[in-house]
Formats: C-alpha cells, structure tokens, sequence
C-alpha cells in the first residue's frame, strides 16, 4: 500500500481521516511538525496532508511552513497537500508557490479529499517513471558515443563496434534516413587507434556530381574553371584518421571506380593532377537505400561492396526499438531544457502514450525535432501531444460507439475524457482545471467522482 502521512494537531480530524483512508494507504499520523519531520524521515511517504496551524502556532502558520519547507528539502519530489480553513486563501496560495502541490480548504469532505489524494499519488508516479526513465539513459549515454539503446537489436549493434572498432577493417552502416548512422560511424572511429586524429564526413548525396569529385579527391591549380589554387580532398584530409563516406549508394558511377582504386591501392590522385597520392584512412560508409537491389540494377559496383562492406552494421528503425523511444526522448528533453533553462518535468500520460504508439518515419532525428518544438512550446510542466506537434484531439472515439448509442452515454464519454486531459495538461492542479473548464472546484469533484478518475 502507498505510505501517506496524515498531519494534523486536531484529534478529531486525525480520527476521522485514519477512519476513512486507511483501508486505502498505510497511514502515519502526526500532531506537530517534528513528529511529522521525524516520520517523515523514517517512512519517506510521496504524498502528505498538512494542517498549517500546527503547535505551538494553532492560530498561525510558522510551524506549518516550516514543516512544508524542510519536508520539500528532504525530498522535493513529495506532494504535500495543504489544507487550509476558508479565511486562509492567501496562505495557502504563499504554500503552492513555495511548493505545495494543492491545497484543500476546510471543512473536510472525505470523498472530495480522497480524490485529491488519489490524483496526488497519480501525478507522483508519472514524475517518478520519467525521472527513473531520465537516469536510465544517463546510463546508456555513456561508453559509446552517446548512442543510447537498450532493445536487443541495439545492444548487438553495441556489441559489433566494441568489436570491429580497433580493427581497420572498412564498415558499412545500414538504416532508414534518420536512424543514427554517422553517430555509429563516429563511435566506431571514438574507440578505434585513430580516435586521436581526424574524423572526416562527407554526404555523398548532398553534392552535384560535377563538386564531387574535387571535394573527395581534391584538385591542382588550373585544373578547372575557378580552381585558382591547389586544394586537398576529403580523402587526403582523412589521412591517418577516418573517412565517412555517407549515403555512398548515391555515388556516381565514375567515382566508384575512383574510389575502388583508392581502397584497393591507398592511393589518389587530385582533379588535375598526375601525382599518385598515399593516403591511410579507414573507411566507413553509410547508406540508406536498398544496396543489394542497387547492385541486381547495376547501379552500385557489386566489388567496390565487398571492398566498403567488410563488417555490415545494421541501424533498426526507431518503431522496431521498443521502449528505446522513451529513453531518447527523456534524453532530448533533458537537453533542450536544461538549454534554455526551462523546468520541464516529463511527459504526461497521453503524450507517452503517443511516443509508444507513433509510427516515427523520420526516425531519432524526427524524434528529437518534436521534443526540441515541445520545450519551446509546453505551457505545463508535463508535455502533451499538441507540444509535440501531434493534432490535438479530445479522444472522443465516436467511431467505435455501438449503432444506437444513446446521446448521454456519447456525452459522458466526451466529458470524461476532456476532464482527463485538461487534467492532465495542468499536472493535476484542481485549481486550474476548474478554471480552464470553466467550473467550480466542487463540481469538478463532482464530476470526477462521477466517472470514477481518481487517478
């Protein structure tokens, strides 16, 4: 059972809470702040109720606050509820800003306090799933170049580099575009011999062929209309480090045949020139197109393959990687919060849901454009799905109704689950949701007992 802590210097009220929640929490009560600190210590419960007068300030709030602030030092995460007579707004408005999570006013009406408390615990384990989300990829971050991954299909991928990495043998990498590729390629060169000298990258589909070759290979002076001086290539710069050569199925023929004879002989020659040209590079390439396809079509060299493919490392899509969304998200949330120094706690309910059932066709790199949009644009601490660029919609679900719904049970269902997601979106503030619905805090109790969203 979930740990609560009842604080309260009145008997009668402490009698009437135990009498109705404890069949639902393991309860500790306390009469005054140090024995609620020295409990609170001891039991480390996520969620406490807080009476501010406390003794020997009934009639004050000192014993109350100071109560609340070292309870917040000792575990800021806690979700304390303070509750406050009907004269006390002000108190209990000084108390959220100093880091209550609600406040209820007196008298006490269990059933409207049951939901609070539930709600409470609610929004405490989607804070604790994505803090616990949050350390593991600090985790996975480390050793291999900030890839991160935990599915089997990237824990094999992890496993190949460690392997293939101090070799010098040439790698190619596999994937759909956005999937990580040269993020592999640079983890490969980070553990190599070479990891000391330059990693150079090169998109093979970004240059018009006629750039291409002198941006690979260089070129002399004269050798061109505008080739004013003698100019190094990508190769030649690659020299004692690593070449990454990506989307290589984009090459042009006559430069495959270029850089077959470099990887048969180390050896160039610029645009231009006659000088044969030693050079020391691994190569790893990268491509995203259907290589084995492009070689039955004839347009890729079935030898200068086998020459860049002597160890193929496969890059799976982000939809085939599990729970590894979540970890990446968390990871880019982290980033770009801390980037600009926005206090984002997590995502909410519904936009996990999103992220696990998201097709993602633009793969990590879609991913992390949607989390970076989203710390931008969140208007609450937990991320929803309109922060992420998804269409905000009511989950009404008319579709799958019955033939023959009646019209209240289409209503219901519509308040329902505007209820839960405007809840949601206010990470679980009773007070705001209220008011962006535009009723009072009774009825929203009301109607959450109605539909039974007590968390």
């Amino acid at each position: 059972m979930e740990k609560l802590l009842i604080i309260d210097d009145r008997d009668d009220i402490r009698k009437q809470l135990k009498w109705g929640l404890a069949k639902d929490y393991d309860l500790t009560l306390a009469a005054d702040a140090d024995e609620a600190l020295a409990i609170f210590r001891k039991h480390r419960p996520k969620v406490v109720t807080l009476d501010l007068g406390l003794p020997p300030d009934e009639d004050g709030t000192s014993e109350g606050f100071r109560c609340l602030e070292e309870i917040l030092r000792m575990e800021p995460a806690t979700k304390v509820i303070v509750v406050t007579g009907n004269d006390e707004r002000e108190s209990a408005l000084r108390a959220v800003r100093t880091g209550a999570y609600d406040f209820y006013r007196k008298p006490i009406e269990l059933g409207e306090l049951k939901v609070v408390i539930r709600r409470a615990f609610h929004i405490r384990h989607i804070e604790d799933e994505n803090r616990r989300l949050q350390n593991f990829v600090e985790e996975k971050t480390t050793g291999i170049g900030g890839i991160v991954g935990q599915c089997p299909q990237m824990e094999q991928m992890f496993t190949t580099i460690r392997k293939v990495a101090t070799s010098d043998v040439p790698v190619f990498v596999t994937g759909e575009s956005g999937t990580g590729k040269e993020l592999v390629a640079r983890a490969v060169h980070s553990l190599s011999l070479r990891k000391n000298r330059p990693f150079i990258p090169i998109n093979c589909g970004a240059i018009p062929e006629n750039l291409l070759e002198p941006e690979l290979f260089g070129h002399e002076k004269g050798a061109f209309t505008g080739a004013h001086a003698r100019n190094q290539g990508k190769v030649e710069f690659a020299h004692s480090g690593t070449l990454f050569l990506d989307e290589i199925g984009e090459l042009p023929a006559s430069l495959q045949v270029k850089l077959l004879r470099f990887l048969q002989e180390k050896v160039i020659q610029r645009v231009g020139g006659r000088e044969d040209i030693v050079v020391d590079a691994r190569v790893v390439s990268a491509t995203n197109v259907d290589i084995e396809k492009a070689i039955q079509e004839g347009i890729f060299r079935e030898d200068l393959y086998y020459r860049t493919a002597f160890i193929t490392i496969h890059l799976p899509p982000l939809r085939e990687r599990g729970e590894d969304v979540l970890l990446l998200a968390n990871l880019f949330l982290r980033r770009f919060s801390e980037g600009i120094h926005r206090k984002i706690k997590g995502f909410g309910p519904e936009a996990l849901s999103m992220l696990r059932s998201y097709e993602w066709p633009g793969n990590v790199r879609e991913l992390e454009n949607r989390v970076q949009r989203a710390v931008l644009m969140a208007d609450s601490p937990f991320l929803q799905p309109s922060d992420l660029g998804f269409d905000r919609k009511v989950p009404v679900s008319l579709a799958p109704l019955e033939s023959g719904v009646s019209l209240k049970v289409a209503r219901d269902r519509v308040e329902r689950e505007l209820i839960g997601t405007v809840l949601s979106e206010q990470g679980g503030n009773i007070a705001k949701a209220s008011e962006i619905l535009g009723v009072s805090r009774p009825t929203l109790y009301d109607l959450m007992k109605k539909h039974g969203m007590g968390g």
